[in-house]
């Protein structure tokens, strides 16, 4: 089943979470290159995959290399990043990664980058936290210029090229599409002001969401820019089982394991200090009742396009909570929605 035109699309989040480190590390990506191949001949738009360091929140450091093998398992699926966490990387080897991947897959990239907020990552990698937005904004701008430029000259205030080739170029032309992951209103507002696509990121409730959306929207018109056939992909989190009781319990579970992993007290004074907000909830109960989807698969169509009707989504990046929910979604969700 191929998406038809209008319809939702629908791509995977893809984390690596090691949960359980009695399981052998290993398993972890060959449950993932298995749902590439699932994925490739099931409707699915793309694969995106999530780069993190030192935790086993996510255990995937290279999406550039792990793209390789998800486009080497598959024939239509495309291949994004979400993101590429720009100020880790040389900007001219960003580039090269990047556009190899893009020759190698037969121009399926989709290059999803942002800055990072785990401050154990920059303090491992060396880059002061206050560095992360202009090395952020340096390292784009060098890696579009890069691909469009025969001979790369450049002077920043991080890098400085003279005259550099940078090859290959990627094989989609001018460039892949390029989306930024933008949370805060500040990385919104910078995205808008470049003429950017956002990826909008699975932490936000819902009514978050369509503040962003909307102040996004806002902000691009005033910078003379449409927003008009944009594909703006969101991303939520999703469990799907055969009762509501046992969906719950899948998705209960994830956001504990989020909480104490990706944003919990360990992480306060991280560059994004507004996933901390919860509304005045439970942490618990606030990504269960405000950020999650789950429930049954009748439920969780039904939830996804009231969402999609409400905030005009047109691309869901769907994160499935667990094996099971990745499978019920793939059956019985994604035709509902997609197809």
């Amino acid at each position: 089943m191929r998406i038809r035109e209008g319809k939702l699309k629908v791509g995977i989040l893809q984390f690596f979470g090691w949960r359980d480190r009695s399981v052998p590390l290993n398993s972890v990506y060959e449950t993932a290159l298995e749902r590439f191949s699932i994925m490739d001949q099931t409707g699915y738009d793309a694969v995106w995959l999530a780069e993190h360091h030192f935790s086993s929140f996510s255990v995937c450091p290279s999406v550039h290399m792990m793209g390789t093998m998800a486009a080497a398992r598959t024939k239509w699926l495309r291949i994004g990043t979400a993101v590429s966490l720009a100020p880790f990387y040389n900007p001219l080897r960003l580039a090269e990664e990047v556009a190899l991947l893009d020759v190698l897959s037969g121009g399926r990239v989709n290059w999803g980058v942002g800055r990072g907020f785990e401050r154990s990552e920059f303090a491992a990698f060396g880059i002061p936290g206050e560095e992360s937005a202009p090395r952020f904004h340096e390292t784009v701008d060098i890696v579009l210029k890069a691909w469009t430029s025969e001979r790369l000259s450049y002077r920043g205030r991080f890098y400085q090229y003279d005259g550099v080739e940078v090859l290959p170029k990627p094989l989609q032309v001018p460039h892949p599409p390029v989306w930024m992951a933008a949370t805060s209103t500040t990385a919104i507002e910078w995205a808008a002001g470049q003429g950017h696509s956002i990826l909008m990121d699975p932490h936000s409730s819902r009514a978050d969401l369509v503040r962003k959306r909307q102040h996004y929207a806002a902000k691009l018109m005033e910078a003379g820019y449409s927003d008009a056939g944009r594909t703006i992909p969101m991303a939520r989190l999703v469990a799907v089982d055969e009762t509501e009781e046992k969906a719950r319990e899948v998705a209960k579970r994830v956001a504990e394991w989020t909480i104490a992993a990706y944003i919990g007290p360990k992480h306060a004074g991280n560059v994004r200090m507004e996933v901390r907000d919860f509304g005045g909830k439970d942490p618990v109960d606030f990504y269960l009742d405000d950020v999650m989807i789950h429930g049954t698969a009748e439920s969780v169509a039904e939830q996804i396009q009231s969402f999609a009707a409400e905030i005009g989504m047109t691309y869901l990046m769907a994160a499935p909570m667990s094996g099971r929910s990745f499978r019920l979604l793939t059956d019985k969700v994604l035709p509902r929605i997609a197809g």
